[in-house]
């Protein structure tokens, strides 16, 4: 099986299209195929020995277009303008349809408008509405007549002529031409027999659907802003160091090597390393992280950010389409394009949707002349019902929310890869959380300084830092790091030497200077802890944090304490996944105290401490097998099967490829409340799905009996239906408004 192609469709115009072509494609021996109304695109996975030519003959043969996409829209060429255009075309013909449709409508309903020989003249302007205005319905209408097929268009098709021929043949070979006739305004079909002309209803409902077409339209386009606006954020050019020579040039024209200038205010180009300048960038456009990241040589930059310090010389790593913003884009483009669960019932009953509706239409016409009624009765509560029926809105239920709920998450840096995984969002009951770069920061802190007897902490930094300075363990680096920030430019050491996982030596001002394990101190230099930096060892053991010794001129001078600190919003995270229902358990290889403590700082009772990799996987499974449904947080490649093997997997965007590609929503943020907004917005998500197919099946469940029973004018149907397929996608744009528990 190839990997999914994207197909861009044409002609659809309803669900029950999409359904259709669905289905073909689906017949074809292999092939597997999705079709979204939303977005006008198929996704599909051919078997070998199918060509993407088989699928596209396959689509045309049913009555559409298709085509491959163009390339993807870049900062450069822009969004592609075809939807524009016909969003343009669809208005031009709404305003002329509008502006003729009005005085037909006035005169109709309004007996003190209507002199003698009005209907002639309502006749005149309604002619183009019902022919030229619902022209697109009846293009549709006989494409799928043609293949032996109904739509939505056909059920428009056929209540806009019947209305309009029925007024041909009461003006030309009934009473209604005759002078002197009027009508009256009713919500419910009249009893006028021949003297009774729809005009107003062939060119009302014409407007109405127009307009539904065009919001629709419209508001499809909105929801779908948020994948442009990702594509937008990128720099459209770049200034480039060649021959050292600093040049500014498109952005597609950099390649992967070559060093580029970023200055206070601009985007980063493109993902790079820093190799000169420091600064601060503000991510928050991409991640939605307000505060910015502090940068210097060597550390990683994401192109679309931007910085807001000082100037910053950058090593492009990726570019065009390998970068983290183009990673971004597919991944809400490929959510977009899915089905939920939820949805697959309305494309079931918008499959047959059409024909059910025809033989209803059809049988309230038998039913009224059966019971006497006379033909226009008859024919008027049949013309309702035809008109009343809209499977539109149930098929915009699920991809416009879709659209507007994953795009947001993008603003957000929450990325949902699928639909499906809306569904796993509401059932999941436990949610389980490695320790390391995801409850903690994952890098080490000097967290405490304790001086003993005959030292202050200025000194015990002092000493100590410059000691470290040339060792490259992680403690040594907290130790640098926190002596530098507290103190500024340490002194230079002499002697350096290192033993392996246990501590280093160096000459400091004079001084022999050792830092490290306390009982590497005691055996190799004979150097032991008094009592009371002994009782200050065992006090910071017991919290979980590593204790380093340090002592100069053969006594021991103080405790300094290292840990992986745990992130400052942690435990409002934590507290808020209790607040949704979910269970959290720490899951760790780290030993016992110190995973205990990190528990106690964070609010989290249930702790699996010394676990190995795979023992990650096992206790994920194990804790599916006791009936709950499990979501995993983890970021490192010993995350990555237990990811895989949860019924929900979660990754930070910081850590490693493997263990975003087991996962099923990225957090580009590296912040445990990325994840209660990932849950808060997925079920926030299907919530709207789920209202929005609840009104529209009501909706249709409730107006067809009426218009069969003649409680609607078809005027006033048309307008239902419309609104109908607005309320929809209304609704689901409500999830714009989204907040992030940070905002």
């Amino acid at each position: 099986m190839s990997e999914p192609v994207d197909l861009v469709v044409g002609g659809m115009t309803c669900a029950s299209c999409a359904a259709r072509i669905e289905k073909k494609l689906n017949r074809l021996p292999g092939v597997e195929a999705t079709v979204n109304y939303a977005t006008d695109k198929a996704t599909v996975r051919l078997p070998q020995g199918t060509s993407i030519d088989d699928a596209i003959a396959t689509i045309v043969a049913t009555g559409y277009t298709a085509r491959l996409p163009a390339p993807p829209p870049t900062v450069e060429t822009g969004p592609a303008a075809e939807s524009d255009a016909d969003t343009l075309a669809l208005r031009q013909r709404l305003l002329v349809s509008t502006a003729l449709a009005i005085p037909v409508t006035l005169l109709s309903m309004v007996p003190a408008l209507q002199f003698d020989n009005w209907q002639w003249l309502a006749l005149m302007l309604a002619a183009p509405v019902a022919v030229w205005g619902a022209w697109p319905f009846h293009r549709a209408a006989w494409v799928n007549a043609r293949h032996g097929a109904a739509s939505m268009d056909t059920l428009i098709s056929v209540g806009v002529l019947a209305a309009f021929g029925w007024s041909l043949y009461a003006l030309f070979l009934g009473d209604a031409g005759m002078t002197g006739m009027t009508m009256e305004l009713s919500f419910s079909m009249t009893a006028g027999g021949s003297t009774e002309i729809y005009l107003e209803v062939a060119a009302a409902v014409t407007v109405f659907i127009l307009a539904g077409r065009y919001f629709e339209a419209r508001a499809k386009s909105r929801s779908g802003a948020a994948l442009t606006a990702l594509v937008n954020l990128g720099a459209k050019d770049v200034a480039v160091l060649r021959d050292g020579v600093e040049r500014r040039i498109p952005i597609s024209e950099l390649l992967v090597g070559e060093v580029f200038v970023v200055r206070p205010g601009e985007k980063v180009a493109t993902d790079g390393v820093v190799v000169d300048g420091s600064s601060a960038v503000d991510t928050s456009l991409l991640t939605g992280e307000a505060v910015p990241v502090e940068v210097g040589p060597g550390d990683t930059v994401v192109g679309a950010t931007v910085n807001a310090g000082g100037r910053l010389s950058v090593r492009a790593s990726r570019v065009g389409a390998d970068t983290e913003l183009a990673r971004i884009g597919r991944l809400v483009e490929q959510a977009q394009t899915g089905k939920a669960p939820v949805q697959r019932l309305a494309d079931r009953v918008s499959a047959v949707f059409v024909p059910i509706v025809f033989v209803i239409a059809l049988g309230t016409l038998a039913t009224w002349l059966a019971l006497g009624a006379g033909p226009e009765q008859a024919f008027t509560a049949a013309v309702a019902t035809l008109i009343i029926a809209c499977p539109c809105a149930l098929g915009l239920a699920t991809p416009t929310a879709l659209l507007v709920g994953t795009g947001r998450g993008a603003q957000l840096g929450i990325l949902i890869r699928g639909p499906q995984i809306l569904e796993s969002t509401r059932q999941v009951d436990t949610i389980v959380l490695d320790k390391t770069g995801t409850v903690t920061t994952g890098r080490m802190t000097l967290l405490g300084v304790h001086p003993g007897p005959g030292s202050d902490e200025a000194e015990l930094l002092w000493l100590a830092g410059a000691a470290e300075a040339g060792s490259e363990h992680p403690i040594g680096v907290a130790v640098v790091t926190g002596a530098t920030a507290r103190l500024g430019t340490l002194p230079a050491a002499t002697d350096f030497a290192s033993a392996q996982g246990f501590g280093v030596q160096a000459v400091v001002d004079g001084h022999l200077v050792l830092v490290g394990r306390p009982r590497w101190l005691a055996d190799e230099w004979q150097v032991d802890l008094p009592a009371d930096l002994a009782e200050t060892l065992a006090g910071v053991e017991s919290t979980g944090q590593t204790a380093v010794a340090v002592a100069w001129d053969g006594s021991a001078r103080g405790i300094l304490a290292v840990a992986d600190e745990v992130k400052p919003t942690s435990a409002t995270a934590v507290a808020q996944l209790v607040d949704l229902g979910l269970t959290p358990v720490l899951l760790t290889g780290d030993n016992p105290t110190a995973a205990g403590a990190v528990a106690d700082q964070v609010g989290i009772r249930e702790v699996f401490a010394g676990v190995l990799p795979a023992d990650k996987v096992d206790r994920v499974r194990a804790l599916q097998a006791a009936g709950h449904v499990v979501a995993m947080v983890g970021d490192g490649v010993n995350d990555a099967a237990a990811l895989a093997a949860a019924d929900l997997g979660i990754a930070m965007g910081t850590g490693t490829d493997v263990a975003i590609e087991a996962s099923d929503i990225t957090l580009v943020r590296a912040d445990l409340l990325a994840a209660v907004d990932a849950i808060r917005l997925s079920r926030r998500t299907l919530g709207t799905i789920k209202a929005n197919l609840f009104w529209a099946f009501a909706y249709n469940v409730a107006a067809i009996p009426l218009a069969a029973l003649g409680l609607l004018n078809p005027l006033i149907a048309g307008a239902a239906m419309a609104l109908s397929s607005v309320f929809v996608v209304s609704n689901s744009l409500r999830l714009r408004g989204f907040r992030a528990t940070a905002e």
